[in-house]
């Protein structure tokens, strides 16, 4: 019986009539957290007594928190913080957030992307490149949607990427730089568990034109190849190093 399920709900998820997206935009709250020990354990490159280091200042408490946001169109969407400001839980301490930005336009099939990768803000223009997912016969709830698993391998940093996308959402739109699934993404998880981000809140109303204007964005121009190439350079020299190359480009970049 399961398996009838799982089947009937690919076969819906594959021949899903495009005319159903278009009444389909809002907004979805998401909450990444990343787990600092969890990442540097898995560094093969690091020594234990880093490691063990890490763990002893940290302990339990190695939890980093981002509360963000995805604008979305069945033409377009914008993920970015939920504000300027960053804030603990008990909103004692603040901070400014580092510039970050993407931008998707399906109809013109175009990314731009504002963000900060080892002290420098680039603007990174492209064409879209779909990901290549692998669709499995897996459910889970998130955010109350019946959502579907599916996963791939990042080229820049080989890491394993886990995405959650909700078939009833038919909007090929997503967190992070992560798109090309067959509804929203709710949920992603990256190198298993290191970094994980969550829907919280679903909010489906019509988008207002300016929630999808980009704002003034200063930075080095470069496209996707380059930016590529800078992480995977990052990393390289990281490596040699024996440092961990995440302090300068984030797990989810």
């Amino acid at each position: 019986m399961k398996k009838k399920v799982i089947q009937t709900l690919i076969l819906l998820v594959t021949v899903l009539p495009l005319v159903q997206a278009q009444d389909i935009e809002g907004i979805v709250n998401y909450e990444r957290k990343t787990y600092w020990t969890k990442l540097i354990a898995k560094l093969p490159f690091l020594s234990q007594e880093e490691k063990d280091r890490a763990k002893m200042m940290w302990g339990n408490d190695d939890e980093e928190k981002t509360k963000l946001k995805l604008v979305f169109t069945p033409a377009q969407s914008v993920y970015t913080y939920e504000g300027e400001q960053g804030e603990t839980d008990d909103g004692r301490w603040s901070w400014r957030q580092d510039d970050y930005l993407v931008q998707r336009d399906f109809d013109k099939e175009t990314i731009t992307e504002w963000h900060e990768m080892g002290g420098k803000t680039y603007v990174i223009q492209d064409s879209l490149k779909i990901p290549k997912w692998k669709i499995l016969n897996q459910l889970k709830d998130v955010a109350g949607h019946v959502c579907m698993k599916a996963e791939m391998e990042d080229p820049a940093n080989q890491q394993k990427i886990v995405a959650w996308f909700a078939d009833d959402l038919p909007v090929s739109a997503g967190p992070e730089r992560l798109f090309g699934l067959p509804g929203v993404i709710l949920e992603l998880d990256y190198n298993d568990g290191v970094t994980v981000v969550t829907a919280t809140k679903i909010d489906l109303k019509k988008v207002e034109p300016k929630q999808l204007v980009l704002p003034k964005m200063k930075g080095k121009k470069i496209n996707l190849a380059e930016r590529d190439r800078i992480i995977k350079e990052h990393i390289k020299d990281s490596i040699k190093a024996q440092r961990n190359p995440y302090w300068g480009i984030k797990p989810w970049n």
